[in-house]
């Protein structure tokens, strides 16, 4: 009998602005360390906050962007989905799972029919703790549910994980210690169980009346809430990105987004002090602290005890 694989851990998040240098500024105000600025070949740029075994990618597209001229329905466009995913708002626009293997990844979705595409292979140059340029590379895998179009999934397989990790990147003044979860807001979660069991590799959840819960190893997971319970978890202000009201969306698949993600922090109260001291509105809640979207580039983020 054949060995069940692991579920596939959370790898990063995707949070988009249309002002990189602003989003940066503010993470950085949030007490985190933001690596040096980098370039994608195809015209988007970020920058990377690095956890332990997880990071954020902060993005938007740069001056060098092209939208491509013509899209092959086997190749998932990285580029486009961003730049139209601005079009329409700020926040966490994709979820990344670990993966040792992305080709299998890719093969494994087009047999479930949660996404046929071609694994998307790219290399950048990256910037060392030291300052010593270092070759990143990385390989992708795409997967799409249907009933989900604000949101992007795939999974990342690393070529140079040592050029890439660096424990100097990974410390933080807020204390942060890892990506804890990444909270998505929808009418029906259980509409996207099937989905997400496919994409996570991870056959068993908790489903409530308030939502799903996926355990996806590591200490991270993945949660899916409906509004109601989203507003209970993270205030009445935390969907209030700019431009949009709580709820307004036209259809239930645009409506179904990330909205939210959590991090561990070390001491709480230290990483509450440094937000004060910083002049960034939050929220204390149920023994964790939360910046509202509005405040944060469309995302809510909690900050909870490691």
């Amino acid at each position: 009998m054949s060995a069940v694989p692991p579920p596939r851990p959370l790898d990063h998040l995707v949070l988009a602005a249309r002002d990189l240098e602003a989003q940066a500024a503010f993470y950085r105000r949030l007490g985190f360390t933001v690596g040096a600025r980098n370039r994608h070949p195809w015209g988007t740029e970020n920058h990377v906050v690095q956890l332990e075994g997880g990071f954020l990618e902060l993005i938007s597209t740069g001056p060098a962007f092209m939208r491509p001229a013509e899209v092959d329905p086997h190749v998932y466009s990285f580029p486009q989905f961003i730049a139209d995913y601005l079009a329409q708002r700020e926040g966490l626009a994709m979820l990344a799972l670990a993966s040792a293997d992305a080709r299998a990844d890719a093969a494994q979705f087009r047999a479930l029919g949660i996404g046929d595409y071609e694994p998307f292979h790219f290399e950048r140059r990256g910037k060392a703790a030291d300052g010593r340029d270092v070759h990143v590379a990385f390989t992708l895998a795409y997967a799409r549910s249907r009933l989900i179009e604000a949101a992007g999934f795939f999974t990342c397989q690393q070529h140079n994980p040592d050029n890439f990790w660096s424990p100097a990147f990974q410390r933080h003044a807020n204390g942060a210690r890892r990506l804890k979860s990444a909270v998505m807001i929808a009418d029906g979660p259980s509409d996207h169980a099937e989905f997400l069991s496919h994409f996570t590799r991870q056959r068993e959840m908790l489903a409530t009346s308030m939502g799903l819960e996926i355990d996806v190893g590591g200490g991270g997971r993945v949660e899916v809430l409906t509004p109601v319970a989203f507003q209970f978890h993270f205030g009445a202000q935390a969907l209030a990105a700019a431009g949009q009201g709580a709820l307004g969306f036209e259809t239930a698949a645009t409506q179904t987004r990330f909205a939210a993600f959590r991090i561990a922090v070390a001491d709480l109260a230290a990483a509450e002090a440094l937000l004060a001291g910083a002049g960034l509105r939050h929220e204390r809640r149920d023994g964790q602290i939360v910046v509202a979207a509005a405040d944060a580039f469309g995302v809510a983020l909690s900050f909870e005890p490691a």
